[in-house]
């Protein structure tokens, strides 16, 4: 059994960790946690103390509209809370971002290895980016993206995607090695958070299989990135 954690206070640091607003472009590493009661939404203006800035939670009241379905409940067992929310949110934002990277890499690059990694990567993504949307569906929250127009770590911006498609051959491979590198560190560490602190079964069990298989990629990401070098 997993220990618990308020999921409130893990849904605002998720987010905080996840999601840099406006605040420039994607990196690697982790941004400061936001404290819970008065964080700071996207406008500069705080938000009531429990609730996760940039995400609507299934029960909430969304604006012209009446309260959005499913149950707002934080720790029952089984049901959907702020963390599950939160987490599914950040996963198809985060995704729906790298999956144009991908698709550069047949255009871009001759290299087998590249190309094979590219298209893995794209067909196991975009399988779990349709189990995010089906889940996230499920808990009653909006549809739509909190986090359109963010940059987040370990997004590509427009610019880096624009810089992207313009490369090819070896210099392609160092850019995709670097964004691949930070989206994957990124998706590992917030799908470990989930399951940490999530209640939603079939969420955190995606958010276990997510972090797994980021860590996987990673360690083959690393190994065609530096390959071993000849014998001496």
């Amino acid at each position: 059994m997993r220990p618990a954690v308020p999921s409130l206070l893990v849904a605002v640091a998720l987010l905080a960790a996840g999601c840099a607003g406006d605040a420039g472009p994607s990196a690697a590493s982790p941004r400061p946690a936001t404290p819970v009661g008065g964080a700071a939404t996207s406008s500069g203006a705080a938000a009531p103390a429990g609730t996760a800035p940039g995400v609507t939670t299934p029960g909430a009241s969304t604006p012209g509209g009446s309260a959005s379905g499913g149950s707002a409940s934080g720790g029952a067992a089984g049901a959907f809370n702020p963390t599950d929310v939160a987490w599914l949110q950040l996963h198809v934002a985060m995704t729906d971002r790298m999956l144009p990277v991908l698709d550069v890499v047949p255009a871009g690059t001759g290299d087998p290895a590249w190309r094979r990694l590219a298209a893995r990567l794209g067909t196991a993504h975009r399988a779990d980016l349709a189990r995010s949307r089906q889940l996230l569906a499920d808990s009653g929250a909006p549809t739509t993206n909190p986090h359109e127009g963010h940059d987040m770590p370990g997004m590509v911006t427009a610019d880096e995607l624009a810089t992207l498609r313009a490369a090819t051959g070896v210099p392609l491979h160092r850019l995709l090695a670097r964004h691949l590198r930070a989206y994957l560190t990124q998706l590992a560490r917030l799908a470990a958070a989930e399951h940490r602190a999530g209640s939603h079964p079939a969420t955190t069990a995606l958010a276990a299989a997510i972090a797994r298989q980021s860590r996987s990629e990673l360690a083959h990401l690393d190994r065609l990135d530096h390959p071993a070098g000849p014998p001496r």
